[in-house]
């Protein structure tokens, strides 16, 4: 599963087709990607209930998590950290969590106890994580220092129970939210000294060369899907999210502002134009992702009939900083797609009905996630 969100919103007017069904025409955005027409669905009216607020709706995208810009808010688990639990395992990397973009405090990935599990922005950086093997000294070292901290949480957690037994109720209870962070450190350690051991993966490509440039969005994007490919390729990891974090780049678009003052273009046909450009090169950058998922063959048939991979953005319409009808698509992962799923698009459809879909496609039993209490009416598997 690869989730990748931008987070200055898609232009409703050039996303969403005018018809539902199989037989919709293509929309002005949909027409970059027309050659995964059958690989992908679109969706119309969803968005998660009470999550409001605009730009501070960006952590909540995987959460679903209500109200994020009240004072007091705490986030959920995030759908991918949910699914790593669960079979994170399985790899060598439970998940991966990745950004483009200059603003680390962003994330799309949070902790049971709602802790944002910072991403990584350098494509060095995942890399050397993925792919380069220490020497004996260095692994040697590395299961050492990974012993060292187990034995330092269960200080602390021994620590913390004594003072447990003299809190009032509600302390008590931001306790157990902390023992539950401290179990969830303690189970990736063991795991990561289990598989520190174990060779890394071979493969045929220089380590990539980071891009400084602020402005060169697409760029950098394309960098960072780079890596996604070659994890999912060697199975390093199942699990990938991506934020695409821009709000000051300019995209380097000859005579264009940044990307977050074009968001708010009034209806000015000439700033539209330049955000329809920028929007435009994202999705080609995403396009050319699907197309070198589905050109590695991969069980019988290719990476991208085996991966989800799901696009989009926490606002519907970042003009006016509008939280519903968000533009939403599901490519691959061997559901029947080629179509347009229309649902209300004033009182939305539940979006995290379609992470329940993406979850039970995984393997994990689970009925609900978040506001979602069933799997997306009108998603099927492919025969």
């Amino acid at each position: 599963m690869v989730v990748v969100y931008t987070d200055m919103g898609i232009m409703p007017q050039f996303f969403f087709p005018e018809q539902p069904g199989r037989d919709y025409e293509l929309s002005p955005y949909l027409e970059i990607l027309r050659e995964f027409r059958n690989d992908l669905s679109v969706f119309s009216g969803v968005s998660h209930p009470q999550v409001d607020g605009g730009h501070a709706a960006d952590i909540c995208f995987l959460t679903g998590a209500p109200h994020p810009g009240r004072g007091g808010f705490r986030n959920s688990i995030s759908l991918d950290q949910f699914a790593a639990e669960r079979i994170g395992p399985q790899t060598r990397f439970g998940h991966l969590n990745l950004i483009v973009g200059n603003e680390l405090r962003q994330s799309l990935s949070w902790t049971s106890s709602g802790v944002r599990i910072p991403p990584e922005q350098k494509p060095s950086a995942v890399f050397k994580q993925l792919f380069l093997q220490g020497n004996p000294a260095e692994v040697a070292a590395h299961i050492r220092q990974l012993s060292e901290g187990r034995s330092i949480l269960d200080t602390v957690a021994d620590s913390a129970k004594s003072l447990q037994r003299r809190l009032g109720a509600e302390d008590r209870g931001r306790v157990d939210q902390y023992f539950t962070s401290v179990r969830e450190l303690e189970q990736q350690m063991v795991k990561a000294e289990e598989w520190e051991t174990k060779p890394k993966p071979q493969v045929d490509v220089p380590a990539p060369q980071d891009n400084e440039d602020r402005n060169d969005t697409i760029g950098r994007t394309r960098l960072m899907l780079d890596m996604t490919r070659l994890a999912l390729q060697t199975d390093s990891t199942r699990l990938i999210t991506i934020m695409i974090q821009d709000a000051g780049s300019t995209h380097k678009v000859p005579n264009g502002a940044d990307h977050h003052n074009l968001t708010h273009h009034g209806s000015r046909p000439e700033v539209i134009a330049n955000l329809r450009r920028m929007e435009e090169n994202q999705l080609k950058a995403f396009g050319e992702f699907l197309g070198a998922l589905k050109g590695i063959p991969d069980g019988g048939g290719n990476l991208l009939d085996h991966t989800m991979v799901l696009h989009g953005a926490g606002m519907g319409n970042a003009n006016a900083h509008s939280n519903v009808n968000l533009p939403i698509l599901l490519a691959g992962g061997g559901f029947k797609h080629g179509q347009h799923l229309v649902f209300d698009k004033q009182r939305n459809y539940p979006l995290a009905n379609l992470y329940v879909s993406m979850l039970q496609r995984m393997g994990i039993d689970a009925d609900k996630f978040a506001s979602g209490t069933s799997t997306l009416r009108g998603l099927e598997m492919a025969s």
